[in-house]
């Protein structure tokens, strides 16, 4: 009988899925335990540790549900754990993924898809539990990773351009075997560069097939169609007919022309990248999150553009930067992010990279690496023709 601990400080939801689960806690398909905050869960599970499942809100009082699920892979339970979390609000959901959580649902609850999350996480707790229960299997599996782990590198591409007018490196280091961060960068007509930075949710061979599905889309959509937004709404649009596993991709996609140092682009759901202007001046871009690639389709993108000046460097990244964490659990953060960043001035683009990755990396110090580290650099130098 599945065992699904509940964490959130509103009295009035207990009683809510009481009475919507009834039939099936009379029936012994679930078990329910309640906590009202991070700090009773723990406790919770220590009084019971056949939990097989934590549902938690975000916001609580004590300890909120982000600061629950790196204390939950502290503990290394053999649990499940999908958050609760206000529609839209994409950053706790990328740091709550990236802190070990299964899946999300979204308020105000709905409870046919709540219902349909409970069942999927299940069974996916199941499955694996399977598989550990076999050495075969765990062979099998590690033989996955090893093989899933050289076709990623052998797609991302490591040979960059040179051209007398810009600049082009990229770097990621993968926090597991096979991370779900992706990078790319291709020829588009009319000479132009068609960038892009991506994170996948989850990590493992899942997150790496994604990853390699949505970069292939991305390319070949991007190829024809030279409208950043209109790229992306094809995209999603394909992504979200082809996910059964309900997973996403935070993607930000930008075309420049070399000649003209011209950049447009949209986003979806990704951190906005970072300009070093040739002064020595660090700006974050202004433009909107969007929506994570793979949830809904039919979502119109935003778009933006900018000028780059001869010496500018355009910065992309993904969150396993900004979120790096020291011994006491504080992130690195786009402020501090910015200020390496403006150490940077007249660097060439990939001792750019080498110098955020080395800031990140002291940051961090002896803790392990939980997140994949990647970003790219384009550096406009002019047209030279």
């Amino acid at each position: 009988m599945p065992k699904i601990l509940v964490v959130d400080d509103e009295p009035d939801l207990e009683l809510l899925l009481r009475q919507k689960f009834r039939r099936r806690v009379r029936k012994g398909e679930y078990t329910l335990v309640f906590a009202q905050n991070g700090v009773e869960a723990l406790e919770q599970l220590d009084r019971h540790p056949d939990v097989d499942m934590v549902l938690s809100d975000i916001n609580m009082p004590q300890m909120d549900g982000l600061t629950l699920l790196a204390q939950l892979d502290q503990l290394n339970l053999d649990i499940r754990a999908v958050i609760v979390t206000a529609y839209g609000d994409m950053k706790n959901i990328r740091t709550a993924m990236n802190r070990g959580a299964f899946d999300f649902v979204t308020k105000p609850i709905d409870f046919g898809d709540l219902e349909t999350t409970i069942r999927k996480t299940l069974d996916h707790l199941q499955v694996m539990r399977d598989a550990l229960r076999s050495r075969d299997e765990l062979v099998a599996l590690r033989q996955e990773l090893g093989v899933a782990a050289r076709m990623q590198e052998s797609i991302l591409p490591t040979s960059f351009p040179e051209d007398s007018r810009y600049e082009l490196h990229a770097w990621m280091t993968p926090a597991r075997d096979v991370g779900g961060d992706f990078y790319d960068f291709f020829r588009l007509e009319d000479d132009q560069i068609g960038v892009v930075m991506a994170d996948v949710s989850g990590k493992g061979v899942p997150a790496a097939f994604f990853m390699m599905v949505s970069r292939t889309l991305l390319k070949g959509t991007a190829i024809g169609e030279s409208d950043p937004a209109k790229c992306l709404l094809e995209v999603n649009d394909l992504l979200v007919k082809e996910n059964e596993e309900s997973m996403f991709v935070t993607a930000f996609y930008a075309k420049f022309d070399p000649v003209s140092g011209a950049v447009s682009f949209s986003n979806a759901g990704h951190n906005l990248p970072f300009i070093i202007k040739s002064s020595g001046e660090v700006e974050q871009i202004d433009c909107e999150p969007g929506l994570v690639l793979g949830i809904m389709p039919g979502f119109e993108y935003p778009q933006g553009a900018v000028q780059l000046e001869p010496g500018d460097t355009f910065f992309l990244y993904t969150d396993g930067i900004s979120e790096a964490m020291d011994h006491d659990g504080n992130e690195f953060g786009e402020d501090e992010l910015a200020q390496v960043l403006e150490e940077c001035e007249g660097l060439k683009a990939a001792d750019i990279n080498r110098h955020v990755v080395q800031a990140v990396q002291d940051h961090a110090g002896d803790e392990p690496q939980s997140d994949d580290i990647t970003c790219l650099t384009l550096r406009y130098l002019g047209n030279t023709s």
